[in-house]
């Protein structure tokens, strides 16, 4: 796996946990159950926190500063197919049939 797709699956899943914990928390129900070890010690007790207290633009920069699927652009999509299409291409803007 990759560095950064790596390093987006790890933030993506500790932040997530992090919410959880806050919401469980807020309402008065159990925390999620969260992983054991020195690397979850740090991106729970140290990488979270931090990223938090980042001012957004900061993040934002970082973000974009890193390769990934993030990065791509959204494809145009092309006319409708299929039975749909069909149907439509037969019905005007009132919504009655055409011959």
């Amino acid at each position: 796996m990759p560095f950064f797709e790596w390093l987006r699956r790890n933030s993506e899943a500790y932040l997530l946990e992090a919410a959880q914990r806050e919401m469980a928390q807020r309402y008065g129900r159990p925390a999620p159950a969260h992983r054991r070890g020195p690397s979850s010690f740090f991106w729970r007790a140290i990488f979270t926190p931090i990223y938090r207290r980042l001012p957004w633009r900061l993040r934002r920069a970082i973000i974009m500063a890193m390769p990934g699927s993030h990065r791509r652009r959204w494809q145009g999509r092309g006319p409708p197919a299929g039975v749909w299409a069909s149907w439509r291409s037969t019905r005007t803007r009132s919504g009655k049939e055409t011959s």
